[in-house]
């Protein structure tokens, strides 16, 4: 499973660093907040006293080089969901630029530890399944909040699976391989996150529902959204 989404859409502070400015989301959007509400309360206490803390510890004890470099190989990983949803969004020129980031950052890269594709100038896209569907015209339904995965929508919860299948884990016949690699992806994504979190203000759950649409919006349109100020 691509946790690299998974994961920063359980803070959601990744979103807001793609949306300055986070609107309100009409009331329509969330018709099942009285649902949501107590899953994203269970999913922040697991964040707050587990997650985090082993993020933070993680942080902490690796030196910064070798931080980055388990990052970006994650993200290595990661350009091959793009590709997928690239061609099947009919985008060859971004087609192109994630096979050649694959190409020079698994081997000139080392595996991707070294992020040699963006010196390149080839700028990493971030594309999934969910803005796929987006992309030919399906909504994204109400608001969702799932255990442990954080903030979606009815379109785009059931995309994580199909991601899935682009991903290394189902791959990966070894359990123990397959649970540390699996283990590594969430900590180092949630230690990503942690300079993001003083972004948040007021209530927490409205701030980050309204800058996962917004910011979902934003993605599926590839930034030709309307500004609503």
């Amino acid at each position: 499973m691509r946790l690299s989404k998974h994961f920063a859409q359980l803070c959601v502070c990744a979103s807001v660093l793609l949306v300055p400015f986070v609107a309100q989301a009409a009331p329509e959007d969330d018709p099942w907040e009285s649902v949501n509400r107590p899953i994203f309360k269970f999913n922040d206490v697991i964040d707050t006293y587990a997650l985090k803390p082993v993020a933070q510890g993680y942080q902490f004890i690796t030196p910064q080089f070798l931080e980055d470099g388990i990052h970006n190989m994650f993200r290595n990983v990661g350009d091959v969901t793009n590709l997928v949803n690239n061609i099947l969004q009919v985008k060859p020129v971004a087609a192109g630029t994630d096979t050649a980031r694959i190409i020079f950052n698994t081997t000139f890269g080392l595996l991707g530890f070294f992020d040699v594709g963006t010196k390149m100038g080839l700028h990493r896209n971030d594309e999934d399944f969910g803005q796929t569907l987006g992309y030919w015209g399906v909504g994204s339904g109400p608001y969702v909040v799932l255990p442990l995965l954080g903030p979606s929508t009815v379109r785009d919860a059931p995309s994580k699976l199909v991601d899935s299948y682009t991903g290394p884990y189902p791959y990966i016949d070894d359990v123990s391989v397959r649970n540390t690699v699996f283990g590594l992806n969430i900590v180092d994504t949630r230690a990503s996150l942690l300079s993001s979190e003083k972004l948040i203000t007021g209530d927490k759950y409205i701030f980050i529902r309204n800058a996962y649409l917004q910011n979902r919006e934003f993605k599926v349109k590839d930034g030709q959204v309307e500004d609503d100020f």
